[in-house]
């Protein structure tokens, strides 16, 4: 029987860029978000811990002690999963209006390609991007594919998923960054990341993907906001998913590193918090949850539960705690950070055979 471990990783952009930038996300909300009063941007009226968090220099000192304990909390992951040297990494993680949009938004896609090549520093205006390794725009990434990716289709398949996959992009050269920064973070130090690796795309953001338009603000068209879209897939349908996905993995000749890669509330997802921080409460909630093993408390929660709060991305974490249930496998918890200032809680964990 194949050995299989479970990793939960996030993807936030901002250990991409220099935190001396203060390009965070409270900074931009307070500059550039309209829909948030005059008053609510005055810190007097923020929770205690937001204002000490900002502290006296907007945030740059917070900033630099959250990078070094994702940091290290990368390391850590990395050297697990060197440890248990797989022999292919999976990765599910949500699109954000990059590889799917208005034509088609599957709920579950795995992207079967043989080659993934990624050009991660070019910025949205095809500019430099500023990074911390100070890497040009033109450096390429390549990760490989795997012949997994066409075996865990079929035998989802053959399990009652009707799941998507797809042999080459649609409208996202390479990976979305749920993905990409993803492998980037675990190779923080760049000594190379040579597993073969299966994208596995999840569709999180459900009834804001068309709307949002992979952004913080709803798009409008003459003054009048979008519509909802659909909702994404539950939480259970997605801990169903993760399940049986172990079960393929099991039955495979390959060891498989099973990967969740997501921050958890968003502030930009959480209106009533008036997109300034995320909600703190159910990610103290569910990370008390986690850190029980508690997994089945998670099958439970509904999509209006997720969407109230902004843990749409969890949705990549409910697969791996589904997965993790079927294994009866217990988490051990490496970093967890609750912000209230960087857009979203985070947290790193390993489940190890």
């Amino acid at each position: 029987m194949a050995e299989i471990l479970g990793v939960g990783v996030t993807h936030s952009p901002s250990i991409i860029m220099p935190d001396e930038l203060k390009n965070y996300s409270l900074t931009r909300a307070l500059r550039d978000n309209d829909r948030i009063p005059a008053e609510r941007k005055d810190p007097a009226s923020w929770p205690e811990a937001m204002r000490a968090e900002w502290g006296d220099d907007e945030g740059y000192t917070s900033a630099k002690i959250q990078r070094q304990k994702l940091v290290d909390g990368f390391r850590k992951v990395r050297a697990e999963i060197d440890a248990f040297n797989p022999d292919v990494v999976l990765v599910w993680g949500d699109d954000q209006y990059e590889n799917f949009k208005e034509d088609i938004i599957p709920a579950f896609c795995i992207l079967a390609y043989d080659e993934f090549e990624c050009q991660p520093m070019v910025g949205r205006d095809g500019g430099q991007r500023p990074n911390v390794w100070d890497e040009p725009a033109d450096k390429i990434f390549r990760y490989k594919g795997h012949e997994g990716s066409r075996y865990l289709a079929g035998a989802l398949l053959e399990d009652g998923f009707d799941i998507a996959y797809s042999y080459k992009p649609l409208h996202q050269p390479g990976l979305g960054h749920a993905f990409l920064n993803t492998l980037l973070y675990l190779d923080y130090d760049r000594k190379g990341f040579d597993y073969p690796v299966i994208p596995f795309s999840v569709n999180c953001y459900g009834s804001s993907i068309i709307r949002n338009r992979g952004g913080a603000i709803t798009q409008t068209v003459n003054g009048v906001e979008m519509p909802m879209d659909p909702p994404g897939p539950s939480p259970k349908r997605c801990m169903e998913l993760g399940a049986a996905t172990a079960r393929a993995f099991q039955a495979s000749p390959w060891r498989v590193a099973l990967i969740a890669s997501s921050s958890w509330s968003h502030a930009f997802l959480t209106p009533k918090n008036w997109w300034l921080y995320p909600d703190v409460e159910s990610d103290l909630a569910r990370f008390e949850e986690l850190k029980a093993g508690n997994y089945e408390a998670w099958r439970g929660i509904t999509n209006s539960q997720i969407e109230d709060a902004g843990q749409q991305e969890m949705l990549n974490w409910m697969c791996l705690a589904g997965a993790m249930s079927e294994l009866d496998r217990k988490p051990e918890i490496i970093e967890f950070l609750q912000t209230y200032i960087f857009n979203s809680s985070k947290c790193l964990a390993v489940m190890k055979p």
